[in-house]
């Protein structure tokens, strides 16, 4: 059958058709609708026709039903604009008109005479004055049926003042005008153009006249939709004689909308709850010191702590601390630097407050998969009157527990100890831990919340415990807004409905990189904010400051150059994408992918594929195709799979299958530019008795690294993301005890947080993170109390590539941590133009190509994260 007959005998049931079919149904559902006989208990579905229809059949008004609030919303915004008319006049066109404002403005106009002097609203202080009567009405008219928790309206001096239930965390602004009355509390509306109100400036209106006169540029940026150009054309227009001077001004020019005076007022808003929350920080500290110097506090550690083991100094004022906290029914963040004991000091709380019957329910501890076991073990070992429960393994086992949990609550145990990954796995578990109470709930490693839009931040934040302790040793890693976000999450009841506001105003980016004093000034207000905000509930010390004794740490970063074959591969990369500008700058994730190739190729030339060639990938998929382990049978679909890999994936690949005779030269695995350098590193390091951690971002590489270490026979151990739960503790154990363990290779997001490893006194970070805190974090695995030897870190850079790049982004967000939690000045660093600053200087690109590919990485990134 042709094409042509087949369309034509086509089923009527085809999709034109039912669509059709579901259209035509509606037109006569509505046609009926008007005249069909109500059943009874229902009620009738009023069809209003279309503003240009030429039905004559008026629908019947609908009653609406308001609220005493949102009656006095509406009457406010028509005295806002009819400022001529006497109150009366307005309630009666209102209620006339049951409450719509259009037709309470028309019946205004036509019937209603428009009336000056002292009796109309507009009085001598510019806010709307109502006379008594009119609230009366207001409320004689109102529902009967009390809305749940309303507004209060009181008239003061002839003043309506509108304001929710006071919260106990937070107090009302009485200093808003009367501006902030009116509907939507808008200082502009283009409605309002002609009228006289619209020139008047009182309240809020003046504070945004003065901003719009007085801001710096750097400053105007921060306004919503007002970019570096906006702000450069209001300085031209300054100064602004008045308020209308000003919205003139703004409407007149095309580049700029006086909707902007609006987005000023709302940045100002935010200004100010953010200082009221600066004041009310400022309290609590001297709260806090006034409870210290009044003898709050312990002076010695619980007795119910093994005897065999003593606090140090600063490990009982961190105890004190959290003592004091919990007196004052706070929430705080133990931020002490990594190697510091963070886990002692919370068992040492936990056990003061069993010793003085003060838990008022279990408590659970969260912590990364690789941390379960040490913390059991060091539970067991300082406090063992400390009844510790592990929530975790198969989900079988977890699904029995939840049974017994759902009959006997949590008792029986003071701790409830699991996992980030089991907490919210599943509904099942993520409604226990929301249904079932806990006191306190503690988070290792908290630096995992710091992002507040992710669906882990709002998991955690709906467990159901009183009280919250965060541990980290990074509470600062990239930009103050992560900081915000731990603070938030620590104490969302004082942050309450700010939330929004502190993640805002800290969520600004630097729009100048000049460094100019402006922009510096700009930095060092957000530093000192945040400073102020986060002291009542941060407390953090460097191990420089309280282990007097602990061994030095030497830190070398060794550029090194990379092999020819790897140079040659590298720049031919640059060269490409330099020669295909237009590529990198457009589709999805484009930037951080090719960034990610560069960083490959920059490590190992076996992370790329250059040595197995396509013919020879034909021939292997052929092969694999008749292997009875391989999954796929088609020749042409496991050629494009394996298209994708790299050399060493293929060679991984084929090996699995049992293609033995594929194979790489130990010569091409042992050229890369880092294993040169570790060839003449490595054997000096052996031969002087030190025991060495190389860290890499890519399991991947850790692969090709575990070939060289065979191929130069050294000794190792593996731990990185695959590696079971049960098995990472007593590798660690094996590794601490047996000094025949030469190496111990680490993935730096899996074995870089949290795990003991002071057996080794020497760190090779092989590929550095993007995020510097992470090999902050790995170093410090040796780097902690225990170790009693000097401690090197070698930080391994390719010369001449993107990893040079990553090393300056590295140092700036450094310099920030070091700004927040000392005395001295700084700035924030701008995350969101790092891939674009760092493919600007690898690939030249011009401003409008690096203006491009930063919009391409920004529409990315905002993409919603889990």
């Amino acid at each position: 059958m042709s094409e042509a007959e087949a369309v034509t005998s086509a089923p009527k049931t085809s999709i034109s058709d039912l669509r059709q079919f579901r259209i035509n149904k509606n037109l006569a559902a509505a046609a009926t609708s008007k005249t069909a006989v109500l059943l009874p208990g229902k009620k009738r579905i009023q069809v209003m026709p279309d503003s240009d229809s030429d039905a004559d059949i008026t629908p019947k008004k609908i009653k609406i039903e308001l609220s005493v609030e949102e009656k006095e919303e509406r009457f406010l915004a028509i005295a806002k604009i009819a400022t001529d008319y006497d109150t009366m006049d307005i309630q009666d066109s209102l209620v006339r008109s049951n409450w719509v404002i259009d037709d309470a403005m028309k019946y205004l106009k036509d019937r209603r005479m428009p009336k000056r002097g002292p009796d109309s609203f507009q009085g001598s202080n510019n806010k709307v004055v109502v006379p008594p009567s009119a609230i009366i009405t207001v409320r004689a008219t109102a529902p009967a049926k009390p809305a749940a928790a309303p507004a209060k309206t009181t008239a003061t001096n002839g003043t309506i003042k509108s304001r929710t239930k006071k919260s106990s965390s937070y107090g009302s602004d009485d200093e808003d005008s009367g501006d902030q009355a009116f509907a939507k509390g808008q200082v502009y509306d283009s409605d309002d153009s002609d009228t006289e109100a619209s020139h008047e400036m009182t309240g809020q209106r003046k504070k945004v006249f003065e901003f719009m006169n007085t801001a710096t540029p750097m400053e105007l940026q921060t306004v919503k939709n007002l970019s570096e150009k906006k702000a450069s054309i209001i300085l031209e227009l300054r100064p602004f004689k008045d308020w209308t001077d000003l919205c003139q001004k703004l409407e007149s020019n095309k580049a700029l909308s006086a909707e902007l005076l609006n987005h000023t007022q709302e940045l100002l808003n935010k200004q100010n709850n953010v200082a009221n929350i600066l004041t009310k920080c400022n309290k609590l500290v001297q709260r806090l010191e006034t409870a210290i110097e009044a003898g709050a506090g312990i002076v010695e550690q619980p007795k119910i702590l093994n005897k065999k083991f003593k606090l140090a100094d600063y490990q009982l004022i961190g105890l004190n601390w959290l003592t004091v906290m919990h007196k004052q029914q706070m929430n705080g963040i133990l931020a002490d630097e990594m190697g510091l004991g963070k886990t002692i000091q919370v068992i040492a709380f936990l056990a003061y407050l069993k010793e003085n019957n003060l838990a008022k329910a279990a408590h659970l501890i969260v912590v990364p998969s690789s941390t379960l076991d040490n913390w059991a073990a060091e539970l067991s070992r300082w406090c063992p009157s400390l009844v510790v429960e592990r929530y975790h393994g198969s989900q079988e086992e977890r699904k029995r527990m939840r049974i017994r949990f759902a009959k006997e609550g949590f008792t029986g145990f003071d701790i409830l100890l699991t996992t980030y990954h089991i907490v919210a796995s599943t509904p099942e578990e993520r409604k226990m831990f929301r249904v079932c109470k806990l006191h306190y709930v503690i988070f290792d490693e908290a630096h995992m919340l710091k992002n507040m839009t992710t669906q882990r931040y709002a998991n955690l934040i709906t467990i159901n415990a009183e009280m919250r302790i965060l541990l980290t040793g990074t509470p600062l890693q990239n930009n103050l807004l992560e900081l915000m976000s731990l603070l938030c999450f620590v104490m969302p009841s004082f942050f309450g409905k700010n939330v929004e506001d502190i993640k805002s105003l800290f969520a600004k980016k630097n729009k100048a990189e000049n460094g100019n004093e402006e922009v510096s000034q700009f930095q060092e207000t957000q530093v000192e904010r945040a400073k102020r905000i986060m002291k009542p509930f941060v407390l953090r010390r460097l191990k420089k400051d309280v282990l007097g004794n602990l061994p030095k740490k030497h830190t070398q970063v060794e550029k090194v150059p990379m092999s020819e074959i790897q140079k040659r591969y590298y720049n031919d990369l640059v060269e490409y994408y330099s020669n295909n500008k237009g590529e990198i700058c457009s589709g999805d994730r484009a930037g951080v992918t090719i960034m990610v190739e560069m960083r490959k190729l920059a490590n190992h030339p076996l992370l790329a594929r250059y040595f197995f060639d396509d013919a020879k990938l034909r021939e292997f998929s052929k092969r694999l195709a008749t292997v009875p382990t391989y999954k796929k049978s088609n020749p042409q679909y496991i050629f494009e799979e394996m298209a994708v890999m790299s050399d060493f994936q293929v060679w991984q690949l084929c090996h699995k299958h049992e293609l033995l005779d594929v194979k790489i030269p130990e010569d091409l695995i042992c050229d890369s530019g880092k294993f040169q350098f570790l060839d003449s590193l490595l054997p000096k390091l052996k031969a002087e008795g030190h025991r060495v951690l190389i860290f890499s971002q890519f399991t991947m590489m850790l692969d090709v690294v575990e070939k060289y270490l065979d191929i130069r026979k050294h000794g190792y151990c593996r731990l990185d993301g695959s590696t079971a739960v049960e098995e990472r503790q007593d590798m660690i154990n094996d590794f601490n005890t047996d000094s025949g363990i030469f190496i111990f290779l680490l993935s730096t997001k899996a074995g870089g947080v949290g795990i003991n490893l002071t057996a080794a006194d020497t760190c090779i970070i092989h590929d550095i993170d993007f995020n510097p805190y992470n090999d902050k974090q790995a170093e410090d695995r040796c780097h902690r109390m225990g170790q009693t030897r000097p401690v090197t870190i070698y930080r391994l850079i390719s010369e001449s590539t993107i990893e040079e790049g990553m090393l300056l982004v590295a140092e700036e967000k450094l310099k920030l941590e070091q700004d927040i939690t000392s005395n001295e000045k700084g700035g924030e660093v701008q995350e969101t133009k790092c891939v674009v600053r760092l493919l600007t200087m690898a690939l030249g690109l011009d401003k409008d190509e690096e203006e491009q590919l930063n919009k391409s990485i920004n529409n990315s990134l905002t993409s919603p994260s889990k």
